[in-house]
């Protein structure tokens, strides 16, 4: 099996360790291409982004913003099976079925950065075959546990685990003031730990994440309910939390 890798970076550099596939990685960077294929451990090569040469599947990874695109423009070299590591679910299937309505389509989001692989992969087939299956396959032999969901329902769940969850954790960060050494509490340490965590990766991800699910607004309203309620209204508010 044959497979072109549209987007060199963090996750397509996974997906190709993952699949048993002669790889070729296409990037608007060559050198980021050329960079993935030397350092991938199976057969992989850099080719042109223009390059118009048929492959069994064709994975789009690239940035949330630019998944249509790219899917747009690539699945249909694909011969059997269309699959994106994008992030969002519901409009790379949406344009997947207009662009290649006769292959195999599957959308995974690995719920993990590729250095703490393997881990929980979330997984929307809209048409499902021998390839998809094969890849699903490989997935799980790499130790991944599959998550079948549906794609509106991932989608809906990202605004809640990424777009929420990220955006109360940075607000955090940006509230926050320097505390001295021994006072901090198990709380607010373990906000700290996860504020790194968040602001030690790529700022565009998250940026993208917010654009695309949403989330900030939420947070912000949750917030500003929490600061304008009377001690009644706290409680309330506290034991809604908790629920």
């Amino acid at each position: 099996m044959d497979a072109l890798v549209v987007g060199a970076g963090e996750m397509g550099r996974w997906f190709a360790e993952v699949v048993d596939a002669d790889v070729a990685f296409a990037d608007r960077d060559p050198e980021a291409a050329a960079a993935a294929a030397e350092g991938a451990t199976g057969s992989a090569r850099a080719v042109e982004l223009s390059a118009d040469a048929a492959v069994d599947v064709v994975c789009v990874a690239v940035p949330l913003p630019a998944a249509v695109d790219a899917i747009e423009r690539h699945a249909p070299k694909a011969t059997a099976a269309v699959v994106d590591v994008t992030g969002a679910m519901a409009a790379p299937l949406d344009a997947m079925a207009r662009v290649a309505p006769d292959a195999q389509r599957m959308s995974l989001h690995p719920l993990f950065a590729a250095s703490a692989a393997p881990g929980n992969v979330a997984v929307s087939t809209a048409a499902d075959g021998p390839v998809t299956t094969a890849l699903r396959e490989a997935l799980t032999d790499a130790g991944n546990e599959l998550v079948p969901v549906g794609a509106d329902e991932h989608d809906r769940a990202m605004e809640t685990v990424q777009g929420r969850a990220h955006a109360a954790i940075l607000a955090f960060a940006l509230a926050a003031d320097d505390v001295p050494a021994g006072l901090e509490t198990p709380v607010y340490e373990a906000l700290s730990d996860l504020a790194d965590r968040v602001t030690g990766n790529t700022p565009r991800v998250y940026a993208d994440i917010q654009d695309t699910f949403g989330g900030a607004e939420d947070v912000a309203a949750a917030a500003e309910s929490l600061a304008d309620a009377d001690g009644e209204t706290f409680a309330a508010l506290y034991q809604d939390a908790g629920e």
